[in-house]
């Protein structure tokens, strides 16, 4: 019933991600970073009634083209967990930083907490708190699709950087292991930049987090 399809946006190209409902035909984009003509063009060509965004966290690459999208479809902007409002604060400034095209910072319609779920259509989305990237990270799962979408935590072969203010390594690792890792190693995933992977394959190839590691 879970439809996927990845829309790379910004310099950074983000894994932007159209979910949808093959039921209903309704769904949610998530982490709408930028370039909104690009993905409202990915929305008309697969006919989805876009109901919300979901954010998985803060950063530019992630959230700058967040409030646009929510003006122009009129619909609201769900998560991330309120300790990354300092980092959507931030869009605008850092944007110029970067030099891109300037996104705009936002009030979401409502912060995510772990145990939150989500509905897309008739889809349910599990949220899960995985901090350690940034303080207020989630990742979304839908264990009948055994598909997760998990922003930038798990990369394939790597793992989100911790070097940006308020990251932390090692919180970052036990996200992972004890957030990740029970979902089951027959999990896809999407994270927010290169191909999809699965929970399974980076247990036992990525060297960050592999079993034995």
């Amino acid at each position: 019933m879970l439809k996927a399809k990845i829309i790379p946006v910004t310099p950074f190209q983000q894994n932007c991600t159209l979910l949808w409902c093959d039921e209903t035909m309704k769904g949610a984009v998530v982490d709408a970073g930028g370039e909104v003509d690009v993905i409202l063009d990915a929305i008309k060509a697969q006919g989805v009634e876009v109901e919300k965004i979901l954010i998985t966290h803060g950063h530019l690459d992630h959230a700058g083209g967040a409030a646009e999208l929510a003006e122009r479809l009129h619909i609201p902007i769900i998560g991330p967990q309120k300790e990354d409002k300092f980092w959507i604060d931030q869009i605008p400034d850092n944007c110029r930083t970067y030099g891109i095209p300037v996104g705009r910072s936002f009030n979401p319609d409502q912060w995510l907490e772990g145990g939150d779920q989500v509905m897309v259509g008739n889809v349910t989305l599990d949220v899960y708190y995985c901090p350690g990237h940034t303080p207020g990270h989630v990742i979304f799962h839908n264990k009948e699709a055994k598909f997760a979408q998990v922003g930038d935590v798990l990369f394939h072969g790597s793992i989100g950087r911790t070097d940006f203010p308020r990251g932390d390594h090692a919180t970052l690792l036990k996200s992972i292991r004890e957030q990740l890792w029970p979902l089951g190693d027959d999990t896809t995933f999407v994270s927010g930049h290169g191909p999809v992977s699965t929970f399974g394959q980076e247990r036992a190839t990525n060297p960050f987090v592999r079993d034995g590691a």
